[in-house]
């Protein structure tokens, strides 16, 4: 059963060293990396290398007329493309980006999806997402459920919980695996549509989590503030996730609220409570069974992979 990755990347080249060498440590066939960036130094050092497809989308590059304005446009465009070039000899292609980490918590990958049915043509995996500390290593989960998620993001985040979806700063939805060989399909950021059906016998990958370093210290989280307030995950037109009526906020309004009243002070008392690994916040995870300690080892699989 044979595996692969396709991804969007504007990185540098060490970050997608990374990403690249922790997947085929877990037995990607294949990555096909779009490099949406005039990025030359990742396409020389990477194009070569036997397991990747490197393909350059910036500028005259692109491969349409005109190149999507906006990068999710652009995200699933080249996730569709990898797709109808066979993805490589592929049985599965797994649409993710380069600040996600697949990790498989008991058999390989490539086990799990040979377990699915033949039927099903999508399978999801759930994210967790990093929290800041000295350690390094820690992630909070969430609870599929809704109901039983919003009563535990609220105990586990007092102050902001009742505005979060799972104490989540990113997506909840996770990603997906698409079985290969389908006439048409369609990508979206979360979802596919083969043969205009979404998801078709969709299962969940229960024994792997897609680590994601969303914001996994105060600095780095305030390198990409700006561009996700005003064109990311952060941006206005998403909705709250609770009802307006019932006192819900979006992530846009709360963030936008605590720095119009409090400054930087307050997005860094936010931080804390919400993204930073503070004894409080550990041991309120652990005790609803949302606390994760994975140590990705992403520089030294860089290393091995990359030693020049």
């Amino acid at each position: 059963m044979k595996w692969g990755i396709v991804s969007t990347i504007k990185a540098p080249l060490p970050e997608i060293e990374r990403f690249v060498a922790h997947h085929l440590e877990l037995g990607a066939e294949r990555l096909v990396l779009y490099l949406d960036d005039d990025n030359d130094a990742a396409f020389q050092a990477l194009n070569a290398h036997p397991k990747l497809r490197v393909l350059r989308t910036h500028g005259a590059h692109w491969r349409g007329k005109s190149r999507p304005a906006k990068h999710q446009a652009r995200q699933t465009a080249n996730a569709r493309h990898a797709y109808r070039r066979k993805a490589d000899g592929l049985d599965w292609l797994a649409h993710i980006d380069v600040d996600e980490f697949l990790w498989p918590r008991e058999q390989p990958i490539a086990a799990q999806l040979a377990a699915l049915p033949p039927e099903c043509m999508a399978a999801r995996v759930r994210p967790i997402e990093a929290l800041a500390g000295a350690k390094g290593t820690y992630f909070k989960a969430m609870t599929n459920d809704r109901q039983q998620r919003q009563r535990e993001t609220e105990a586990i985040y007092p102050t902001y919980g009742m505005h979060l979806n799972g104490g989540f700063l990113s997506h909840v939805a996770g990603k997906l695996f698409a079985r290969t060989g389908a006439s048409e399909v369609e990508f979206r950021i979360h979802n596919i549509f083969i043969n205009g059906v979404q998801n078709p016998s969709q299962q969940e990958l229960l024994g792997t989590e897609l680590c994601h370093l969303h914001a996994y210290s105060y600095a780095h989280w305030m390198q990409n503030y700006r561009y996700r307030l005003a064109h990311g995950v952060y941006r206005a037109e998403l909705k709250p996730n609770r009802a307006p009526k019932l006192g819900g906020l979006s992530l846009h309004e709360v963030l936008r609220t605590i720095e119009d009243t409090e400054g930087d002070a307050g997005l860094k008392a936010f931080f804390e409570e919400v993204c930073t690994a503070t004894p409080g916040l550990l041991s309120r995870l652990k005790d609803h069974g949302l606390l994760r300690d994975y140590d990705l080892l992403l520089e030294e699989k860089r290393k091995k992979h990359f030693p020049t």
